[in-house]
């Protein structure tokens, strides 16, 4: 009597899949583990097939009466006589799900192997619904991270153009802005380029994709990400040079910040490559739960954000004394508003949401921090070239006089906006 068809969900593998994102996405002296726990336990799942197929060839000469043993998924479920009842625990990889596990059985009839007596769902405490309602969540968050770089991608890439383009913007301010713009347009690229190498299919095996251009993917998106939060530490240096008035058109601080901005992440995108190659040289170097060498990258990420939050709050105590009413002159004072409205819209987008998460543990708040970093900061390269591009005076002055310029080359039309402006000059 053979066994029953594998009609009952494997549990485990789907749940797993639809975490999938989860160990991707997660921001000790002794060495850990090589392999993510979850990954351990799906390992630990092929080798007990791999015990049971062989249980079932050593008993393919036994006697054919009773249930023949089988393999259905989950466990191995041995031979049996008719009448017999088999009892089985459920396997270790259930407690990955929930701290009480059960046991399952099945009666050995004389038409084969009885149904699974309780549902593995039921008996482990894993909940069929769960994955369901993950992967939606999943699929959802995606789907507007994917909206939110691809438009912020289109803008970023119109407003380098438009800075690169008109001669009187090229100044340092807009060369830093510039530079910040590429990173937010990278870091777009990267999370496109990984969700390809990682997410290219529902089957992707995550425990055992171990290719280069996978790991490129993943030094790439890191590489990124970082570059992105020191240029917006660049940012917040140069504003604040601005304030106080040092190194002010000063062109040569410009490879300082260039240095800090592309070169300070190389160098430790590196170190972090090296400890993966020697010491945590496994999967596809996405899985950075509880690794020690996680903190090369995370720790300068953390100090880059709360020295920006300082510089931030340094920046307004500045305005707030420029502003004074009593020390403020009347030629500056228009150009000191200015700049108080532009760095006060401005500080929601240099990370001052993510000085909650940074010193909390990775597990803390998943569900918000994937709002957060992902729903809402794919949006965020899309707000910065809006604040510091479309809407800034300067540009939009340039571009309405480019625009009267071309009507003068080709209707011989001279606006008297276009006459008075001739002097100007941008700050």
């Amino acid at each position: 009597m053979g066994a029953p068809g594998w009609t009952e969900r494997n549990p485990i593998m789907s749940r797993f899949h639809s975490r999938g994102v989860f160990l991707t996405l997660c921001l000790a002296p002794a060495v850990l583990s090589s392999l993510h726990p979850e990954c351990e336990y799906i390992f630990q799942l092929e080798r007990d097939e791999l015990r049971c197929l062989q249980y079932i060839a050593e008993q393919a000469n036994a006697s054919q009466t009773g249930c023949q043993p089988f393999w259905d998924a989950v466990v191995c479920w041995p031979r049996a006589g008719v009448g017999e009842t088999v009892h089985r625990r459920c396997p270790a990889v259930f407690s990955l799900f929930r701290n009480n596990t059960g046991s399952v059985s099945r009666n050995c009839t004389s038409d084969g192997w009885s149904r699974l007596l309780p549902p593995y769902h039921v008996a482990c405490s894993v909940d069929d619904d769960v994955p369901q309602t993950e992967q939606r969540y999943f699929t959802t968050v995606k789907l507007i991270y994917t909206v939110g770089y691809s438009v912020s991608l289109v803008v970023l890439a119109l407003a380098v153009c438009v800075l690169l383009l008109f001669r009187r913007l090229r100044c340092a301010r807009n060369f830093i802005h510039i530079q910040l713009f590429i990173t937010f347009m990278l870091k777009a690229a990267a999370v496109f380029v990984r969700d390809a190498a990682l997410f290219s299919g529902d089957d992707t095996d995550h425990c055992s994709l171990s290719t280069l251009a996978c790991k490129a993917s993943v030094v790439f998106c890191h590489y990124c990400v970082m570059a992105n939060f020191f240029w917006l530490l660049v940012e917040a240096l140069y504003l604040n040079s601005l304030l106080l008035s040092s190194f002010y058109r000063r062109r040569r601080c410009l490879w300082g910040f260039s240095l800090l901005g592309w070169g300070v992440p190389v160098f430790f995108i590196i170190l972090w490559i090296g400890s993966r190659v020697y010491f945590e040289d496994s999967e596809c170097w996405d899985i950075i739960e509880d690794s020690p060498y996680w903190w090369i990258i995370k720790g300068p990420i953390v100090v880059s954000i709360a020295v920006n939050f300082m510089l931030f709050v340094n920046i307004v105590r500045i305005l707030i004394q420029k502003l004074n009413p009593r020390l403020i002159q009347f030629n500056n004072s228009c150009q000191y508003r200015r700049l108080t409205k532009s760095t006060l819209l401005l500080i929601p987008l240099f990370g001052t949401h993510y000085m909650f998460f940074s010193f909390l543990p990775d597990y803390f708040g998943v569900s918000l921090r994937f709002c957060l970093e992902l729903c809402v900061g794919s949006f965020q390269g899309l707000l910065v070239a809006v604040l510091y591009c479309f809407l800034n005076q300067e540009v939009q002055n340039e571009v309405h006089m480019s625009w009267l310029r071309w009507q003068e080359r080709n209707y011989g039309v001279v606006s008297p906006a276009a006459k008075g402006s001739q002097m100007d000059t941008p700050l």
